[in-house]
């Protein structure tokens, strides 16, 4: 069993007391990655074949093992909290006590109703309090937790949530939105359309001048 790092650790609980973690089973924690890998692309092949694929056509013939590694490596990989990102901290001896705005922080994802892309930006902000995170390391979490079947009502509380775990303070803000294939591609087929979600606390809720002064900020120049 690989150790996880404290932050990793921090993180995953307090989704688990919230609710808001991925419903993630334990049963196959101890199959090793290959076997994973192997037992995924037999699968696929599986799948393929029931929808009347010719698995020995050049170009199909390594699809499954293909996606397995996709799925396992890419963009599911935000599944094994083994790859949390590795976070680092500054403290704030600067006595830094104002808006700290990340945005178009670009995001890619699965729909796990249908496992088909959505894609779109975030906005993530917060008030320091006694340290600073790298700026990279958040555009890192936000990817993580993009790298799962996800909706993206649970993604934008998951992001505020780790981040305030991390960052110690209430006040963090994220705006998320994004297109959704599963709308565009298929059924209602409406290629126009764009979800936005949005979860603020602390100050960012509270504070209505705080509150208009991040949206006011988050919207300049876009």
């Amino acid at each position: 069993m690989i150790k996880l790092s404290q932050e990793a650790y921090l993180a995953h609980s307090a989704l688990l007391e919230k609710k808001i973690e991925n419903s993630i089973l334990r049963e196959y924690n101890d199959i090793n990655e290959k076997e994973r890998e192997l037992l995924i692309a037999e699968h696929i092949c599986k799948i393929m074949l029931l929808l009347n694929l010719n698995l020995s056509d050049d170009s199909l013939k390594d699809t499954p093992a293909r996606i397995s590694k996709m799925y396992s490596y890419e963009i599911f990989s935000g599944l094994d909290y083994k790859n949390f990102p590795k976070i680092t901290f500054i403290d704030n001896k600067m006595k830094m006590n104002e808006i700290i705005i990340i945005k178009n922080i670009v995001l890619i994802s699965t729909c796990e109703h249908h496992f088909i892309t959505m894609n779109g930006q975030a906005t993530v902000a917060y008030i320091p309090k006694n340290k600073i995170i790298g700026l990279s390391k958040i555009n890192r979490i936000v990817q993580f937790y993009a790298k799962r079947p996800q909706i993206q009502e649970r993604l934008t509380k998951q992001i505020l949530t780790v981040l305030q775990v991390l960052l110690e303070t209430n006040d963090v803000a994220v705006v998320v939105s994004m297109e959704h294939f599963c709308v565009k591609a298929r059924g209602v087929c409406d290629v126009n359309s764009s979800t936005m979600t949005s979860c603020l606390e602390g100050l960012f809720k509270s504070n209505k001048n705080i509150r208009n002064e991040f949206f006011y900020k988050k919207n300049i120049c876009e």
